[in-house]
């Protein structure tokens, strides 16, 4: 079943193969004058091991941001008497004319080369190497590999603008090539004769002209006896290309589907087409006639159809021609026809817009080379997720994961996969999921992020990444996250909506996480970035959960981090509280945060003395007063003037209040507070309160520590009773209550 799939480990090979790609110099090779990568002499690898390696190194290019390639990588496989080759995939920009030469000595049976658009008629010619082997071939989308550079031969004037000119290459044809089997030329350039071109091979079993317009294709009878699978999808049809598909009669595979947004089609598919096919093509067990617009009606009238449970047995079908079937079909393309609504269809997979099922078949079978269509059918999965509740769960995340990792430039596929992931890992479908399978959608998420600034795509993003438990599962691409946020943050224009989910991610980030990740994300520029949307807010008058996230963010991160406090004082943090103090006094929630941020920078002993100014020692004592939040903003003004007492009466270099003035406000303020308050704080350490407890230098200090303990271990003793055990509080306590200088009421606490 499909949940177990998902939940098993990667196997041993996988895991070595990744590690190896990963970590080349360190595992098969060695570099050689610091640039070359060249494979150790004594390493001898199999066609099993390296077609693996080539084909994830392709993948590892293609999805993940992080992986570098290597200029040099396919010279590894040069040498046959080394590494072997077999079978291997490439795709896109990652191949280039000189990747394919390295390799041709190997014998490939099987070359998928698809939308190469960076090989050009130079790889034609080491096509020809593997000639004598290849059985399957595939040139799909491999636009310019007809065209080779003409060199000019007199400079005229025109030499310097376009000293190389594409030319078509017209004598290419795949003579010699004795053991091509299956062939995919889908999306060939116009002007290559496919005729000519195809005319060498003895027996074809597989051929794909996917996109390609030919007006007669009576060369194809030549392979009557041998075809099997032929796929004409965006082919312009005509009743010549019916008579000739009718008598490639051992057919078993035939896709005559289009894509009904691309052109203007004059061919209609009538009853008397699909009939000619039932009685021809007796071997047929898929059919694709996905986009086609019935000139007629093909359906049995509803008085007629068989009534009782739906039906794939060809005898009860809702679609007439289809009666003829001996056997229902393994595969039936109907997506974007009327047929696929109706009732009884005879086959076991159909794809199309009615239901779940049809529309997984529909993104499965066409996310590889017909992305168009792939979206529309992603778009009708969202529809699925965010109304109804998705049945196949799994398979649907898993073939979303699919198209987005295939289709990672395709700016439709990414904008409507990047919002049914929004609704397939929401919390109702939780449960289900494995943490690997929860992984993949991070990477996908992340790797939209990184390759679209379109807003749509990073809003479904931002919002998709909210649906996970921050930080726990983000925690294994800790800084790419982090990177990717503030990326969108420092963004000069910005959308309302992204900018306030960006902040609470950020915020979440930076809550509860070891104090390395704090740094890291500091010297990334997290400071900076959560002070500037600050000024910002200011500047717009406006105090919204962007301005209250950021100061949240900022309080997080800057938790027993000193260098992150140093940077908020650096950068002028100070000034930006005590404007916003000013033009905001009545934001309750806004004062919590900022001075619990102050409350951290206030316990690093060495940038207090920049705390120690008239202006800032006056708005601490006035919010000792303050019931902003209950006790939160007084409790965290104490703490912050606490800390500074404990620097002794030496350290107070201002007039203007007086030290002992404030110590008595210090002390009302404490004995103002309802011990059984319930917090809005959350402590991971008590080492900054208890290194106020064994000194005589500030009473009143030692007083709000012991207040904050008992306040804390009294009213969460579950969470913080073991918190004080572990950090060595009792005895610390217990040494306290021996102190002459310590005031009664404190020993009472303590006790």
């Amino acid at each position: 079943p499909l949940k177990m799939a998902s939940d098993s480990p990667e196997s041993l090979m996988t895991l070595c193969t990744d590690y190896c790609l990963r970590n080349l110099e360190g595992t098969l090779c060695y570099l050689l004058d610091n640039e070359t990568l060249r494979l150790h002499p004594d390493i001898f690898l199999p066609s099993e091991i390296c077609d693996k390696l080539v084909n994830e190194y392709v993948e590892l290019v293609k999805t993940d941001s992080i992986f570098e390639p290597h200029e040099s990588f396919f010279t590894l496989f040069s040498d046959p008497r080394s590494t072997r080759l077999a079978r291997i995939h490439l795709r896109e920009h990652i191949v280039q004319d000189q990747d394919l030469e390295a390799i041709r000595k190997q014998d490939l049976v099987e070359l998928y080369l698809t939308n190469c658009e960076k090989l050009t008629a130079k790889s034609l010619q080491t096509l020809a190497s593997f000639s004598h082997t290849l059985i399957s071939l595939s040139l799909f989308g491999c636009c310019n590999i007809f065209y080779e550079e003409e060199n000019p031969g007199g400079c005229e004037d025109d030499c310097l603008v376009n000293p190389t000119r594409q030319v078509l290459v017209k004598d290419f044809t795949f003579e010699g090539f004795s053991r091509l089997r299956f062939l995919n030329l889908g999306r060939l350039i116009e002007g290559v004769n496919v005729e000519t071109l195809l005319r060498p091979l003895a027996s074809l079993a597989a051929l794909d002209l996917s996109g390609i317009q030919l007006n007669d294709v009576g060369f194809l009878t030549q392979w009557k006896d041998s075809l099997v699978s032929l796929v004409l999808y965006n082919m312009d049809l005509s009743e010549e290309h019916i008579q000739v598909i009718a008598q490639l009669r051992k057919l078993r595979h035939l896709d005559i589907s289009r894509d009904h947004l691309s052109s203007y089609y004059k061919f209609k598919l009538t009853r008397r087409v699909l009939n000619l096919f039932v009685e021809n093509l007796v071997n047929l067990t898929s059919l694709d006639i996905s986009g086609h617009t019935m000139l007629e009606n093909c359906t049995i009238p509803s008085m007629e159809e068989k009534m009782g449970q739906t039906s794939i047995e060809p005898a009860k079908s809702s679609i007439a021609p289809f009666r003829g079937l001996k056997r229902p079909l393994q595969f039936l393309g109907l997506f974007e026809t009327s047929l696929c609504r109706l009732t009884h269809i005879p086959a076991y997979k159909v794809s199309g817009d009615k239901n779940e099922e049809q529309v997984l078949n529909a993104i499965e079978a066409y996310t590889e080379h017909r992305p168009e269509i792939t979206s529309r059918a992603i778009n009708l999965l969202f529809d699925i997720a965010r109304i109804e509740r998705c049945s196949q769960l799994l398979r649907a995340l898993q073939l979303v994961i699919t198209a987005l990792k295939c289709h990672k430039d395709d700016k439709n596929i990414q904008v409507t996969g990047s919002a049914a992931l929004f609704y397939l890992t929401n919390s109702e479908y939780r449960m289900e999921q494995s943490v690997k399978l929860r992984r993949q959608v991070i990477q996908v998420v992340l790797n939209g992020m990184e390759s679209y600034q379109e807003v749509t795509v990073q809003r479904n993003c931002c919002l998709t990444l909210c649906n996970f438990s921050i930080p726990e599962e983000l925690e294994f691409q800790y800084r790419r996250v982090n990177e990717l946020l503030l990326n969108i943050l420092n963004q000069s224009r910005q959308d309302e909506s992204i900018q306030r989910i960006a902040v609470h991610l950020c915020n979440a980030l930076v809550c509860q996480v070891d104090n390395d990740h704090k740094e890291a994300v500091g010297k990334m520029g997290f400071v900076m970035t959560m002070l500037k949307l600050i000024q910002k807010k200011l500047a717009d008058k406006t105090c919204d959960q962007v301005m209250e996230f950021s100061w949240s963010a900022l309080w997080n991160i800057t938790d027993e981090t000193p260098d992150n406090c140093e940077m908020f004082l650096n950068y002028s943090g100070m000034k930006l509280f005590l404007e916003c103090l000013k033009e905001f006094p009545e934001k309750q929630e806004l004062h919590r945060n900022m001075l619990g941020l102050l409350g951290n920078v206030a316990e690093v002993k060495e940038l207090r003395p920049q705390l120690m100014t008239s202006q800032f020692i006056s708005v601490f004592s006035n919010l000792l007063e303050s019931k902003a939040d209950g006790i939160e903003v007084s409790y965290n003004a104490c703490g912050v003037l606490s800390h500074i007492m404990f620097d002794g009466p030496e350290a107070w270099g201002i007039c203007e209040p007086h030290r002992e003035e404030v110590v008595k406000r210090m002390w009302a303020a404490i004995q103002s507070w309802d011990i059984n308050s319930r917090r809005n704080i959350n402590y991971r350490s008590f080492e900054p309160i208890l290194r106020l407890l064994p000194q005589g230098i500030s009473p009143v200090s030692q007083h709000w520590a012991t207040w904050a303990l008992y306040n804390l271990v009294s009213v969460y003793p579950d969470k913080y009773c073991p918190l004080l055990i572990k950090e060595g509080g009792i005895p610390l306590l217990k040494d306290m209550i021996k102190m002459a200088s310590a005031r009664q009421e404190t020993k009472e606490m303590a006790r």
